[in-house]
């Protein structure tokens, strides 16, 4: 895809052109949202809300990661969602787990896979997802870019508009935070991805 075209034609007004950068960007816009707010209808509302923001400012775009602009867009509607449930809290702890009728995109089985161990990873991935609820939002935030969507730490300083030491600093508190978590759920873990004496 040449994005630079897209976008250069999206800022004149092509509608065409926006859906062809939303189709390239719709799966890791839904996929950040959903692993910074729990819940697959939140995610959807924040994705919408995003690229719906995005089209009305796309004109302020003024160069640089496109990527890192828009992830800057969602993490905003990430943070309006968060507010709102900080005020109503209204999902439960079931709430903020995987939805296997509606896993996150990446969860699905892959056909080279076998039950078992798509069931071992799905596992992994609600503890994983429990423990990044646990987070403080920045710090999920931060964790979510860099470590889920790869995120250079100057394009996540970009999204989440603040500086590289910051991203720095938060990313080491989450990881240090969701590994003391994960160490505290080993039982819940699949049995591979457990750290024990056994396994050398």
């Amino acid at each position: 895809m040449d994005e630079p075209t897209f976008i250069r034609a999206a800022q004149k007004g092509d509608v065409a052109a926006f859906n062809q950068l939303v189709r390239a960007y719709q799966a890791q816009v839904y996929r950040t949202a959903y692993r910074v707010l729990g819940d697959a209808a939140s995610a959807q509302d924040a994705t919408q809300d995003a690229f719906i923001s995005a089209y009305k400012h796309l004109r302020a775009f003024r160069g640089g990661s496109f990527k890192a602009w828009l992830l800057r867009i969602v993490t905003n509607a990430c943070y309006d969602q968060l507010r709102v449930k900080q005020r109503r809290p209204s999902a439960s702890l079931d709430a903020m787990l995987l939805d296997p009728d509606n896993p996150a995109p990446g969860l699905e089985r892959a056909a080279s896979e076998s039950p078992h161990d798509f069931a071992e990873r799905q596992e992994l991935g609600a503890t994983i997802q429990r423990g990044l609820a646990t987070l403080p939002n920045d710090q999920r935030m931060t964790l979510v870019l860099v470590d889920v969507e790869g995120l250079s730490y100057e394009d996540a300083a970009d999204a989440l508009a603040t500086n590289v030491g910051t991203v720095k600093s938060r990313l080491s508190r989450g990881r240090a935070a969701l590994r003391d978590f994960l160490v505290k759920q080993e039982e819940l873990l699949p049995a591979r991805y457990r750290l024990n004496s056994e396994r050398v």
